[in-house]
């Protein structure tokens, strides 16, 4: 598929005063929507002043229809405030249909336009509906938003390019409060030019682009368009009960296309996805992207965005490790290691007991925190004494070796282990006492043996013994532990070799002896493993809090319980979750081996959607983590698609970035760009000052577009290039080389490119996405380690 040149596809990018004045729209009609709202809740606030008024006439009657009142009136308030928030997330612009029929929203209920709403490429947009959490109608009972569950909302969800409908446009709206944050448009009928309200119909992201395309004037660009909406609808449409994969080069809409196919699932079949949708970036500032392309679709809880390193509750990575390090925490070869450490944790380096103690004494095992679990040892104690019957019943270190090792001999979470170890010291102790010789009657040996347990089992001194003996460990504790390159050693023999053992190590020592400290996105799925390894011990349910709405009513024996709604139900499934019934991962092709274990216990029965591009990955790797992602997903049947168009970069720097694949995956095809600008890249080479350099360049982009510039460096460097560029404004966001996976930039700056290339065995692919991040216009800085020529061009990408 050949790319066209810059007279047949221009480049479309919204002026910023589009995109304010779409934003503009959508602000003025959310006031409008919380000016609605606010009259409801004060209708709602005067039935329940109302209500409280009658309860005055005293009769049971007038008392029973005051609590009822209040009750309903209690509910509605209480729904309207919980939905006040992020109220709206969507729009959809739709032709004329081909009837005149209304629902009880207020919205058109035709499904297909009627047959003379489109002439000569040319329509008029007839009915614009807002999609958000509930319903609100005007005091005309005319549609201000549609509840996303309404049968008029299911185009939002349901239409794609190749079967469109009535939608013309589809619009995701960002909001946070009272404030519309940004819109992203859909234009699903790209080869219309559509008016609304006389004016041509306004388009603002992606959807620029794919109108410029789509109104092309060659019959070749239309074909263009038709193969990129064929493309992703037979993705989005797929069926579910499987895996589906999706391959794709930089700039075909991967991770747009797997969202839009969560949503159109979710719809489709609501109950079997009830289970909640999960969706695994692999940044930060990729989550922020995807949480505009996928709004929550009105209902808490049903669709988790989260970055691969925050996967774990209570833990989120803010810090990186060295290629090294990471290459070690990332193999599959740490399972073996934290096995070990789980059970060797157990144990602390002991100090002799004092002649003659008893277990009750600070010799037999002072309790204190270091860092093991909630009272771990000191020193772990090598003795037990108790007194039973008349005399002392001592076990030694050899007995409390063997129970130990008798108890660890399989493979149940070590902190589930306990009430076992506690049953087979008893055993022990009861052994060793003789008692059960001095009785021939069963029933009274074994009402003995019941009260020696209770005796014993419920001393304070028994009760310190086995919280020193066997600790209750937590996962953060035991990553600590393995900051001690010696006891590291011991459990990482014949696994790792010392100097892996030594990187390890130090990497860890920036957690305390808690495990408190930063951690890398490896340590979360480190810590995940663990908490599988250590089980987590039984504890009682907390009650639940008062129901704010039962002291509206005063008398509560006429009314029944308010029953969990929909959302709080929703919200607690959110907080108790961990097995998803459909999960996303986005950019997969950079997952580890011990992140797939990490993401596949979260969807043992789910089924997948997964979307990546062998030629960007950052794992050095790709075969062993190929092994961690098919025993993640199991025997589940795979349907496999590819994403061939490049509608993100000109072709010009395509064919640039194409240079670098070329050199990190020979014979790897590269997507087809669909347009050319006649803008090549810029190269440049870095004076004897570097940040002088990359500031100018900075500069010279910041005049030359409209929208952002993204800075690419080595991930060493950039702590000193966001000092390089502060006080450049918004517009201009410096990256870490790890960090540019997944986003676009208006320009972009790729600094010392070398560099980039010899962080890691996986250097070139990541210098390819470094070089694919621009729509339309790229600058390559070279350094020395570049050896550029006459021309600025370095090394790595001269013909």
């Amino acid at each position: 598929m050949a790319a066209q040149n810059a007279t047949d596809a221009h480049v479309v990018t919204e002026p910023d005063g589009v995109r304010d004045r779409e934003i503009g729209a959508e602000q003025q009609h959310l006031d409008r929507v919380y000016r609605r709202l606010e009259e409801k809740i004060h209708e709602a606030e005067f039935l329940m002043d109302d209500a409280a008024k009658r309860g005055q006439v005293g009769t049971p009657g007038a008392l029973a229809e005051r609590d009822a009142q209040v009750f309903r009136a209690g509910v509605h308030l209480n729904r309207l405030n919980s939905e006040f928030e992020d109220f709206l997330f969507g729009r959809i612009d739709l032709l004329l249909g081909k009837d005149g029929k209304k629902g009880p929203d207020g919205a058109y209920t035709s499904v297909e336009p009627a047959d003379d709403a489109v002439r000569d490429d040319r329509a008029e947009i007839a009915e614009t509906l807002h999609i958000g959490r509930i319903g609100v109608l005007d005091a005309d009972y005319a549609p201000l938003v549609i509840d996303w569950r309404a049968p008029a909302a299911a185009p939002f969800y349901r239409s794609t390019p190749v079967a469109p409908g009535r939608v013309v446009r589809r619009r995701v709206i960002r909001s946070k409060g009272r404030k519309v944050l940004g819109v992203e448009d859909d234009l699903l009928r790209p080869e219309l030019t559509a008016t609304l309200g006389g004016a041509e119909l306004a388009v603002v992201g992606d959807g620029a682009l794919m109108a410029a395309l789509g109104q092309a004037r060659s019959h070749t660009m239309r074909d263009i368009v038709a193969s990129i909406q064929a493309e992703q609808d037979m993705v989005i449409r797929a069926p579910a009960a499987s895996v589906t994969e999706v391959e794709g080069g930089p700039g075909t809409g991967k991770t747009a296309v797997a969202l839009h196919r969560a949503a159109y699932l979710l719809y489709q079949d609501r109950r079997r996805y009830a289970g909640g949708i999960l969706v695994v970036s692999p940044t930060p500032l990729l989550v922020a992207y995807t949480e505009g392309v996928l709004p929550s679709l009105g209902e808490e809880g049903q669709v988790a965005i989260r970055a691969v390193g925050n996967l774990v509750d209570g833990a989120e990575a803010d810090t990186y490790d060295e290629p090294a390090v990471s290459r070690i925490k990332g193999s599959s070869r740490m399972l073996k290691v934290l096995r070990k450490a789980v059970r060797g944790a157990l144990d602390s380096p002991s100090a002799a007991p004092s002649p003659g103690g008893s277990a009750s004494s600070a010799d037999d095992g002072q309790l204190s925190l270091d860092g093991l679990g909630t009272a771990a040892p000191a020193d772990t104690p090598d003795r037990l004494r108790v007194v039973a019957f008349g005399g002392r019943v001592e076990l030694g270190a050899d007995d409390l070796r063997r129970i130990r090792q008798t108890v660890l001999g399989g493979t149940a979470p070590v902190n589930l282990l306990r009430p076992r170890a506690r049953r087979l010291i008893l055993d022990a102790l009861w052994s060793k006492s003789g008692a059960a010789k001095r009785y021939s009657d069963p029933e009274l040996l074994a009402e003995a043996r019941q009260g020696f347990d209770e005796d014993i089992s419920t001393e304070d001194y028994f009760l310190d013994f086995l919280a020193a003996w066997w600790p209750e460990l937590t996962p953060r504790g035991v990553l600590a532990a393995m900051a001690d390159e010696r006891r590291l050693s011991r459990w990482a023999r014949r696994v790792l070799n010392p100097r892996e053992v030594r990187l390890l190590a130090r990497s860890l020592k920036r957690l305390d002896e808690h495990g408190r400290g930063p951690l890398s996105v490896h340590d979360v799925a480190l810590l995940d493993e663990l908490e599988t390894l250590l089980g987590v011990p039984f504890r009682p349910k907390q009650p639940r809090e008062a129901d704010p709405l039962a002291h509206l009513t005063g008398l509560e024996e006429l009314m029944p319980e308010r029953s969990e709604t929909r959302r709080e139900r929703a919200e607690r499934l959110a907080l108790e979750r961990t097995d998803y019934a459909h999960v996303i991962v986005d950019e997969a092709q950079d997952l580890t081996p011990m992140q797939w274990r990490m993401v596949g216990r979260r969807g043992r029965t789910a089924t997948w959607t997964i979307v990546g591009d062998p030629a960007q990955s950052s794992w050095s790797d790709p075969d062993e983590a190929g092994a961690a992602r098919d025993e993640a997903l199991g025997t589940r049947p795979r349907r496999r698609f590819e994403l061939t168009v490049n509608y993100r970069n000109p072709a010009e720097i395509a064919e640039l970035a194409a240079k670098v694949l070329a050199l990190a995956m020979p014979g790897m095809r590269s997507p087809a760009a669909v347009r050319s600008t006649g803008v090549v890249p810029r190269f440049a080479v870095a004076g004897g000052d570097l940040a002088a350099s990359v500031r100018d360049e900075a500069l010279h982009l910041l005049a030359d577009v409209d929208g952002t510039v993204g800075v690419v460096v080595p991930m060493g460097r950039r702590a000193e290039a966001r000092r390089w560029l502060a006080g450049l404004g918004d517009r201009v966001v410096v990256l870490g080389s790890l960090e540019a996976k997944g986003l676009e930039y208006d320009a972009t700056i790729v600094v010392t490119p070398a560099e980039i290339a010899d962080e890691s065995p996986a250097g070139l692919r990541v210098l390819y996405v470094a070089l694919t991040r621009a729509t339309q216009r790229l600058t390559v800085l070279s350094g020395e380690r570049d050896d550029p020529d006459t021309e600025g061009v370095p090394d790595l990408l001269r013909d």
